[in-house]
């Protein structure tokens, strides 16, 4: 393992070799066998239904692990799974999930999908993969996955299997006793053949693959961005790109002695490469609390006796989480514990500043998205940690900051926002399965244009200052400003409708919207927030705030001018918290800053001191300074 202190230590790794002559495993399969070979009777993989720390758990060995994975694979190919077709999975996460994400990507290509979604979603997302079998969950208690799953099959002519995870067998007596009396009914009413998925896997080879093994780099799996947009894209991943983000775990984090506990879902990216495949690469051992990780039952209350349990040394967080866990006292030895790293949204510095004190331990930040098989940047976990920036660009990983110019996109000064574009082993154009959401994709044809701004200081620190796609990332989820738009649109009052994401000290951002109503219309706030409740895809997504304004702002062509609503919005937040905490301090102005982007100017009466004020900002991801 290389050290990961500066700059110079990741471009040091860069000068032993080029990516390409790096002697790296050919598919995620072999990655898997070589890690079988050397650490066969070590712990890989654990899952606990329940949160407490003395509950059941299971854990399956490298070797095991390797088993299941050889047998999901050949099940896979037995059922007319070819290297061009898809089997999709829509689970919570469990050890079956990661089963199927590797046994699934060996036969063929893997299409995780968020098993939240509403099931026209999921038929959409499982026809444009062209799935041929999906794995799901049987009927059970608490869940409605298998009767939304059932729906979204009867949509697909092309699914001909449905395997299913009964997850009894995580149970403990009374409640494995109790739920086979209680399951709900058999929600089959699709064309599609239901087979019991251990039975089906117990009746395949684990020792070695039926079929001839991959031997070349292909596209193996399908991941969908977002969990509450529109219409999420589905973005293609080759091995290559999956290998990348497992060894950077391997060469700068993680040895086979290291535990991960990742309360994250494996439907998503962060889960799946930064955390599976470098346990994968590196022989560490990832713990997964609950079907539902961060939203299970008690998994906060009990976080800290999980990180005693295990012993974890690495835990997997996001801004949101780490705002839920400083509500409660760390009652447990977490002396294991040597980092958190963060990613998915804007951590706020107050979270940060909270997390050390409360632990002792270091959040390193980090950037990643699926369009690029995720890693991107980290801050240095052993070295210095910028507070706000997400840390350096990872070895191989070239960002560049670029804006148009002239109808040309040139490069911008150290600290002067732009694009942010990359390249690294994981961008693998074309991105996406739909051929026009490709166009304009790339600079220079290997660069890929993120939608994100930001800017790299004077040390080589990559900072996110906005987002051109204007994306409302509400707690690491994607919601479409859009899709809120259409839904207000369709009232019969409103003219221009703008929704944007307004700062949140707990989830980074909050939908809202800001409406402009046609000539002598009568809506209200509380009757839009009626109408649009039940047109919005996700409950995540309905506006928390919704507010009439005589005009919209709008741009010489008659767009909405989005900047404008985000400083009311800023204003009226911050501005609200000053009163809850009895604060004389308001937001004088909002300013656009080359570096920073919107900063909140905030002025004060001589008796508010700065620490007051900054134990307050310091919640959010606002820029602020005081005037």
């Amino acid at each position: 393992m290389h050290p990961f202190k500066t700059s110079a230590d990741l471009r040091a790794i860069e000068a032993e070799s080029a990516w390409e002559d790096r002697d790296m495993p050919v598919s995620v399969y072999q990655a898997l066998q070589q890690t079988a070979q050397r650490h066969g009777a070590r712990n890989a993989i654990s899952f606990q239904m329940f949160s407490a720390p003395g509950t059941k758990a299971q854990t399956l060995t490298w070797a095991t692990f390797l088993r299941r994975v050889t047998q999901a694979a050949n099940l896979f190919r037995s059922l007319g799974v070819e290297e061009q077709d898809s089997v999709a999975y829509i689970l919570p996460t469990l050890n079956e999930t990661a089963i199927t994400l590797l046994g699934g990507m060996t036969a063929g290509c893997v299409s995780p999908i968020n098993p939240l979604l509403e099931p026209d979603k999921m038929a959409a997302l499982l026809r444009e993969t062209g799935a041929k079998v999906v794995v799901t969950l049987r009927s059970f208690p608490k869940t409605d996955v298998a009767q939304k799953v059932a729906q979204a099959v009867a949509m697909v002519p092309t699914v001909q299997t449905v395997l299913e995870v009964d997850m009894l067998p995580h149970l403990s007596p009374p409640k494995s006793w109790i739920v086979p009396f209680i399951r709900p009914k058999n929600p089959h009413q699709h064309h599609a053949k239901v087979l019991d998925f251990h039975r089906e896997l117990e009746r395949q080879p684990g020792d070695a693959l039926s079929f001839d093994a991959p031997t070349s780099d292909r596209i193996a799996a399908y991941f969908h961005t977002g969990g509450t947009t529109g219409m999420p894209k589905m973005a293609q991943h080759r091995y290559g790109g999956m290998i990348y983000n497992g060894w950077l775990g391997a060469e700068l984090l993680f040895t086979e002695k290291d535990v991960l506990l990742c309360p994250l879902p494996l439907f998503h990216v962060f889960a799946a490469y930064p955390i599976l495949m470098c346990c994968i690469m590196s022989g560490a051992h990832v713990v997964f609390p609950t079907p539902q990780g961060y939203r299970g039952e008690g998994v906060f209350d009990n976080f800290w006796k999980l990180i005693e349990r295990w012993g974890v040394t690495f835990m997997i967080t996001v801004p949101t989480a780490l705002s839920a866990l400083m509500q409660r006292k760390v009652d447990a030895d977490i002396r294991t514990l040597r980092t958190g790293i963060s990613g998915s949204a804007a951590l706020p510095r107050e979270t940060y500043k909270r997390f050390e004190q409360a632990t002792g331990v270091q959040i390193a930040e980090g950037y990643g998205l699926t369009e690029a098989t995720c890693l991107v940047s980290c801050n240095p976990v052993d070295g210095m940690k910028k507070i706000g920036s997400v840390g350096l660009p990872l070895p191989y990983t070239e960002v560049r900051i670029l804006r148009s110019k002239n109808g040309d996109m040139v490069a911008c000064a150290p600290n002067e926002v732009g694009e942010i574009c990359i390249s690294n082993p994981g961008v693998t154009p074309p991105t996406y399965t739909e051929a026009k959401k490709n166009d304009d994709l790339y600079v220079d044809g290997h660069f890929l244009r993120t939608g994100d701004l930001g800017r790299l200081d004077e040390d080589g620190y990559l900072w996110i200052t906005g987002r051109q796609k204007d994306l409302i990332i509400r707690g690491g989820h994607n919601i479409d400003p859009a899709e809120i738009e259409e839904a207000l649109l369709s009232h019969p009052d409103v003219a221009f409708a703008g929704a944007i994401g307004q700062p949140d000290a707990r989830a980074g951002e909050l939908p809202c919207a800001y409406v402009e109503l046609v000539s002598g219309a009568t809506a209200t706030p509380d009757t839009l927030l009626e109408h649009v409740t039940d047109r919005v895809s996700e409950r995540v997504a309905i506006p928390k705030h919704i507010e009439i304004l005589d005009e919209l702002p709008k741009t010489a062509v008659g767009k909405v001018f989005k900047p404008d609503l985000r400083r009311l919005a800023i204003k009226r937040v911050l501005d609200a918290a000053f009163d809850d905490e009895g604060l004389a301090a308001k937001v004088s102005e909002v300013i656009e800053d080359r570096q920073r982007g919107l900063v909140a100017r905030i002025s004060a009466e001589g008796g508010v001191s700065d620490s007051a004020l900054s134990a307050l900002l310091d919640q959010f991801t606002v820029a602020t300074e005081r005037v």
